[in-house]
C-alpha cells in the first residue's frame, strides 16, 4: 500500500516543475486531460451499456446469400423497420439467450475494429502524449538537473537578499531619475526666455522633490549566511550546467516524438472515423440455432462515438498545432544563449554574465512562465550583488566592539588595527576614529569607500597581498595625512598608482618582484610627488638601483634595498643621494663594497648583511664618510679585517658576526670611538691585548667562537656593560673581571669553567638576572657574593 507521504511528496514536486512548463505545454496538458476524459467516458459506456442489438432479417432462412439489411441501409432505419412483416414459428420467437448469443457474435464478427476499440485507443494515445510531455522531468539524465535548478530558483526567488538587492537598486534608480529631472528643470529655467535685452533675467530655483528609497530591513546573520550559500550553489550549478545541452536535446526529441505521434493518430482517425455506423449488417451461419443467417444490428453508441471521435480529432489537431509551434520556437530562436540585457538596464547591475547551453534554455522556459523569476535569479549571478552580500555579512561578523578588541600599539607607538584573510573590508572599520595604523593582509579587491574619511587620525597603511582601489576624493583626503605606507605584492607593477601621489608620505616600503624581462631595468614609478619622503625600502629582484630614486635625492634619509640574493650590479645612482644617512644593501649578491657608497658624505649607518663579501680592503675608503658611526658587515664570508681599520676613528658600532674570522687585528684598538663590537659566530682563537685601548667600548659580543683564554688587558675597558662569552672554550675567568664595575650583563654558558671568581661581587652593576651561567657554577660562589648579586 502506498503511504500518504508519497502522495504528499508528489504534490509538492509538481509546482516546482510547472516553472519549466511554457504556455503550450500547459495547453497540451489540458488537451490531454480532455482527451483522457473522452477515452474514459467511452470506456465507461462500453462496459455499462449494451454494445450492439441485433434482429433477424425478414428474409427466409433458405435464402442465405442475400444481405438482409441492404435496403435498410439505403432507405433508413424507420422505413425499413416499418416494412417488416410478421412471421411465425422460430422466425419471430427467439428466446433471450438466442438474442444475446447473436448480439455477442455479431459484435465480434461484423463490427469494425475502430468503433469497437475507439475509447481504448483514445486512452492509450492520451497516455502516450502525457508520457511524452513529462518524460524529461523523470529521465535520470535530466531530472536531477531540473530538480536542482528549480530548487535553487525557488530559494533565490524567496531569499530576503533578492528583495533587498532589487529594492536598493530601484531606490538608487528612482533617486537618480529624480535628480536628473531636477537638473533638467534647472537647465530649462536657465534658458533665455522672451525678456527684453535691457531686462535682467531673474532665475528662481525650482522646488526639488526627491523621493527617498524605501527603507529596507537589514538581513540578520542567518539570512546573510543562507544567501552566501546560495551564491556558491549558483556558481557551481552554472559551471556544471553550462557544459552540456542534454536538456535542450531531450526537449527537442520529445517534441519531435509528439509531432510524429500526432500525425500518425490524425491520419488513421480520419481514415477510420467513417467506420462508425449506426446500422450494421451481420451475416453469420447460425440457422441451426436460431433459424436465421442474416441480421440487422444496431450499434447503440455509434452516434455518441462519432461525436466523441469528432471532438477527439479536434483536440488532437489543436495539440498538434502546439507541437508544431514548439518546434518553430525551438529552431527559430537562439535558445542556447541567454542575455540579461533588459535586466541589466532595469537594475543597473552591469556585471550580470550571459549564460549558455542548458542554463540558457531553462531560463528561456522560465521567461515563458514568468520573467520575474529570471530577474530575481539574475541577482545571484551578479558579482556586484555578491560583493554587497559579503559586505553585509562582514559588517554583521565584525562589529565595532569586536574590532576594538584587536587594536594594538605597533613598533612606532601608533594604535594599529590588523585584519588578515577576510573576504572583504568591513564598513565597521571606519567607525573606529581612533585608529592610527591600518594593516590589511590577504584581502582581495579592496575598494575604499567614502567613509574612509572618518579615520581622521590615520597615518599608517599596510597592504600585504591586498590590491586596493582608492577614489580620487579619498586620494585628496590621504594625500597630506598618510605618513607611512607598506605594500607587499607579487609584482611591483601591481602597486597602485595613487601611492605615488601621496605628497605627505614620509616612509614608503615596497615588496615585490620585477618581471624577469624587466628585472635589469628595474623601472619604478616616478617619486617626484613625494616631497616629504625620508625613508624608502624596496625588497625585490632589481638588477640596479631604480633611477626614480634620484627624484627624492634632496630629502631621502634612509634607503633599504633587499634583493633576496639577486645580484645588484649598477649602483651609480647612489652618488646623487647627498643627504642619505642610512643605507641597507641586504642580500644583493655583493662581492666587494661598492665604491659609490664612499661618495655619501652624510652617511651615518651602512648595512651590508647577507652578501658575498670575502675581503673588505676597501674599508680604508670609509674615512671619506666622516659621519659613519655604524658599520654592519655581518652574515658574509669575511676571513680577516685589514689593519687600516684603524682609520675609522669615529666608528661607534661594528658588526662582524657570522663570518669566518679567526683573528682580529691589533689595529682595531685604535678605533677609539667604538662602543659596540659584535664578532659572534666566528672562529676566533684569541683576542689582541690592544682591545684594552677601546675605552669607550660598552658592548662586546664574543659568543660562539673558539676562545680558550682572554687577555687581562680586556678588563681595563672599564665602561663595558655587556660582555657575551658564551659557547667558547674558556677554562677560567680572570679575577680582573672585578674591574668592570659598570658590567650589567655577563654570559658564560657553554664553556669549560670549573669555578667563578669571587671578584664578580665587585661588579656593582651585575645582578643575578644579568649573569647567564650554569646553576652549578653559580652555586659554587661564596654566599656573600651571591647575596650581592641577588640584591635588588
Amino acid at each position: 500500500m502506498i503511504p500518504v507521504a508519497e502522495f504528499k511528496h508528489f504534490s509538492e514536486q509538481q509546482p516546482a516543475f510547472k516553472l519549466l512548463k511554457p504556455w503550450w505545454d500547459v495547453l497540451a496538458e489540458y488537451l490531454t486531460m480532455a482527451m483522457l476524459m473522452i477515452g474514459v467516458f467511452g470506456c465507461t459506456l462500453q462496459v455499462t451499456q449494451d454494445k450492439i442489438i441485433c434482429l433477424p432479417s425478414h428474409e427466409l432462412r433458405e435464402n442465405l446469400s442475400e444481405t438482409p439489411c441492404q435496403q435498410l441501409l439505403l432507405q433508413g432505419v424507420p422505413e425499413q423497420m416499418g416494412g417488416l412483416h410478421e412471421v411465425s414459428g422460430l422466425k419471430n420467437n427467439l428466446d433471450l439467450q438466442q438474442y444475446s448469443f447473436i448480439n455477442q457474435l455479431c459484435y465480434e464478427k461484423a463490427l469494425h475494429w475502430y468503433p469497437k476499440y475507439f475509447p481504448y485507443l483514445v486512452v492509450i494515445h492520451t497516455l502516450i502524449f502525457m508520457v511524452c510531455t513529462s518524460f524529461w522531468f523523470k529521465f535520470p539524465g535530466t531530472s536531477s538537473k531540473i530538480e536542482h535548478f528549480t530548487s535553487i530558483l525557488g530559494k533565490c526567488f524567496d531569499s530576503p537578499w533578492t528583495t533587498r538587492a532589487l529594492s536598493e537598486v530601484s531606490g538608487e534608480n528612482r533617486k537618480g531619475h529624480t535628480t536628473g529631472q531636477a537638473t533638467m528643470t534647472v537647465v530649462a529655467e536657465a534658458e533665455p526666455g522672451k525678456a527684453g535685452k535691457g531686462e535682467k533675467e531673474v532665475l528662481t530655483e525650482p522646488e526639488k522633490v526627491v523621493t527617498e528609497p524605501p527603507a529596507v530591513t537589514l538581513l540578520d546573520k542567518k539570512e546573510g549566511e543562507q544567501a552566501k550559500a546560495l551564491f556558491e550553489k549558483v556558481k557551481k550549478f552554472r559551471i556544471h550546467v553550462e557544459e552540456g545541452d542534454i536538456l535542450y536535446t531531450m526537449y527537442i526529441r520529445q517534441t519531435v516524438l509528439k509531432v510524429c505521434k500526432f500525425l500518425a493518430i490524425l491520419v488513421y482517425n480520419l481514415v477510420y472515423v467513417e467506420k462508425i455506423s449506426f446500422v450494421v449488417a451481420c451475416t453469420v451461419e447460425t440457422s441451426r440455432f436460431t433459424g436465421y443467417a442474416s441480421f440487422c444490428c444496431n450499434h447503440t453508441k455509434a452516434h455518441l462515438f462519432s461525436k466523441l471521435a469528432f471532438c477527439y480529432i479536434s483536440f488532437v489537431c489543436v495539440y498538434g498545432i502546439t507541437c508544431l509551434y514548439t518546434l518553430y520556437w525551438l529552431f527559430h530562436r537562439p535558445l542556447k544563449e541567454y542575455s540579461f540585457h533588459s535586466v541589466r538596464e532595469e537594475t543597473g547591475m552591469n556585471d550580470i554574465p550571459d549564460v549558455k547551453n542548458d542554463f540558457a534554455f531553462m531560463l528561456h522556459l522560465i521567461d515563458q512562465y514568468d520573467p520575474l523569476y529570471s530577474k530575481r535569479f539574475a541577482v545571484f549571478l551578479s558579482e556586484v550583488s555578491e560583493s554587497r552580500l559579503k559586505q553585509l555579512n562582514l559588517n554583521h561578523e565584525w562589529t565595532p566592539e569586536k574590532l576594538r578588541q584587536k587594536l594594538q600599539c605597533n613598533s612606532k607607538g601608533r594604535l594599529e588595527l590588523a585584519l588578515c584573510m577576510l573576504p572583504g573590508l568591513p564598513d565597521t572599520i571606519f567607525e573606529l576614529r581612533e585608529v592610527e595604523a591600518l594593516r590589511l593582509e590577504a584581502i582581495c579587491d579592496i575598494t575604499f569607500p567614502p567613509s574612509l574619511s572618518q579615520l581622521v587620525h590615520l597615518q599608517e597603511l599596510t597592504l600585504v597581498h591586498s590590491p586596493a582601489r582608492l577614489p580620487f576624493s579619498l586620494q585628496i583626503f590621504l594625500r597630506d595625512r598618510l605618513k607611512v605606507i607598506r605594500i607587499k605584492c607579487e609584482e611591483l607593477r601591481e602597486v597602485p598608482l595613487w601611492v605615488f601621489g601621496l605628497r605627505g608620505l614620509e616612509e614608503l616600503h615596497l615588496e615585490g618582484l620585477f618581471p624577469p624581462e624587466l628585472a635589469q631595468a628595474a623601472t619604478l614609478e616616478s617619486l617626484r610627488e613625494l616631497k616629504q619622503l625620508k625613508v624608502l625600502s624596496l625588497r625585490s629582484n632589481a638588477g640596479k638601483v631604480p633611477a626614480s630614486v634620484t627624484d627624492v635625492a634632496s630629502h631621502l634619509q634612509r634607503l633599504s634595498l633587499h634583493n633576496d640574493g639577486s645580484r645588484l650590479l649598477a649602483l651609480n645612482s647612489l652618488k646623487k643621494l647627498a643627504v642619505l644617512r642610512e643605507l641597507e644593501l641586504v642580500a644583493c649578491g655583493l662581492e666587494r663594497i661598492p665604491h659609490a657608497i664612499f661618495s655619501l658624505g652624510a652617511l651615518q649607518e651602512l648595512d651590508l648583511k647577507d652578501n658575498h663579501l670575502r675581503s673588505i680592503e676597501e674599508i680604508l675608503s670609509f674615512q671619506h664618510c666622516r659621519k659613519l658611526v655604524t658599520l654592519k658587515l655581518w652574515h658574509n664570508q669575511i676571513a680577516y679585517v685589514p689593519e687600516h681599520v684603524r682609520k675609522l676613528r669615529v666608528l661607534e658600532q661594528l658588526y662582524l658576526s657570522h663570518n669566518k674570522l679567526e683573528a682580529l687585528p691589533p689595529q682595531l684598538g685604535m678605533c677609539s670611538g667604538l662602543r659596540l663590537l659584535d664578532v659572534t659566530h666566528n672562529g676566533l682563537h684569541s683576542l689582541p691585548p690592544e682591545l684594552a685601548l677601546l675605552q669607550n667600548l660598552q658592548h662586546l659580543a664574543l659568543s660562539y667562537n673558539a676562545l680558550e683564554a682572554l687577555p687581562d688587558e680586556l678588563f681595563f675597558c672599564c665602561k663595558l656593560r655587556t660582555l657575551l662569552l658564551g659557547h667558547n672554550h674558556l677554562s677560567q675567568l680572570s679575577s680582573q673581571v672585578g674591574n668592570l664595575s659598570a658590567l650589567s650583563r655577563l654570559e658564560l654558558k657553554g664553556n669549560r669553567l670549573e669555578a667563578l671568581p669571587e671578584e664578580l661581587g665587585n661588579c656593582r652593576g651585575l645582578k643575578k638576572a644579568g649573569l647567564l651561567v650554569e646553576d652549578t657554577l653559580y652555586e659554587g660562589l661564596p654566599a656573600e657574593v651571591r647575596e650581592k648579586l641577588e640584591e635588588e
